[in-house]
């Protein structure tokens, strides 16, 4: 592993030990899971397993609890999307929050069983000059859900809130501007029929900066971490102010502000899914059962043979 030149020092080795040692179990964990998303005969329960667990099984039986909780959850995503296509209804999910907070996490155990052509994921890049010369929200109106769709951004109009503010990519009046048309903005949306949720993720100082070592000590990860997150790392408190005007300034009772605590990344997820779930009045709906048609034979079909060189090497 190589260390971080510019981290924080540490009083002690000791200490500073203990901490590569958690970001090596965090890194385990998070490889683990990865691997067991794609389960699909995950065992939620062991039938007959003692109702008290010895110290060492407890991490284990931890694990089953939130993989049966999430894939609970999930189910109930299903049928949630299924209303939604349904039922016309048309759904919109903010997710903003520091870097690192866990909203790309969130976003994808949301998704992960759903049909990406109704749940859409929109997250923009930094405005291309042509943008920048535009209506402000006009390129996010370009992704909001037609009927029967949902979408999730991960980042939003509320960058200029935050990483615009603090970063002083934007001027001062454009920053009130932004705050006086935004409430009259969302309320458009809610209008038109358009079901707002907001939710910011919120973490600690020292548990931000525990991620991002993760980060730069993950090979896999450090792709996440760019200039831009190390200098908000350095402006925390400017953030922290940011966002508290953004919430007395764009907390409406049409679309209000909802804070998920995510230190613990399992426990913010689910809080998170369920309360999304608790938003939309959505039902169960009714399916025709599927039968699997017969394949159509002719006694004529002939299927030609593949070239060998057209054939991918069978190393596994």
């Amino acid at each position: 592993m190589v260390k971080d030149p510019t981290a924080t020092p540490f009083p002690n080795p000791k200490q500073e030990d203990e901490l590569i040692k958690r970001v090596h179990r965090e890194l385990i964990d998070d490889y683990d899971e990865e691997l067991e998303m794609e389960r699909e005969d995950w065992e939620h329960a062991t039938p007959g397993a003692p109702a008290r667990p010895s110290e060492k099984d407890m991490s284990l039986e931890a694990r089953n609890r939130y993989f049966t909780e999430l894939f609970r959850l999930q189910g109930e995503l299903v049928k949630m999307h299924d209303w939604i296509v349904a039922s016309g209804h048309r759904l919109v999910i903010l997710f903003e929050g520091r870097d690192a907070a866990g909203k790309g996490g969130a976003i994808k155990r949301i998704t992960q069983r759903l049909n990406p052509r109704v749940a859409r994921v929109a997250a923009l890049p930094a405005p291309s000059g042509r943008e920048r010369t535009q209506w402000y929200f006009q390129r996010y109106v370009a992704h909001l859900p037609a009927a029967g769709e949902m979408v999730l951004f991960d980042r939003s109009w509320y960058n200029r809130a935050g990483v615009e503010k603090v970063m002083g990519f934007c001027t001062d009046d454009e920053y009130e501007e932004f705050f006086r048309s935004v409430p009259e903005f969302e309320k458009m949306l809610v209008r038109s029929g358009i079901q707002l949720v907001k939710y910011w993720f919120s973490i600690p100082d020292e548990e931000q900066e525990f991620r991002f070592r993760c980060r730069i000590n993950d090979p896999l990860k450090q792709w996440k971490l760019s200039p831009m997150d190390l200098e908000s790392r350095k402006r925390w408190e400017q953030y922290t102010k940011a966002k508290e005007v953004m919430f007395k300034r764009s907390h409406i009772p049409e679309a209000p502000w909802w804070v998920v605590q995510a230190k613990d990344k399992k426990k913010g997820r689910l809080n998170c899914i369920h309360h999304l779930l608790s938003q939309v009045k959505y039902t169960e709906v009714a399916h025709k059962p599927i039968r699997l048609p017969p394949r159509d034979h002719s006694p004529d079909y002939r299927r030609e043979p593949i070239s060998p060189k057209m054939l991918v090497p069978e190393v596994y």
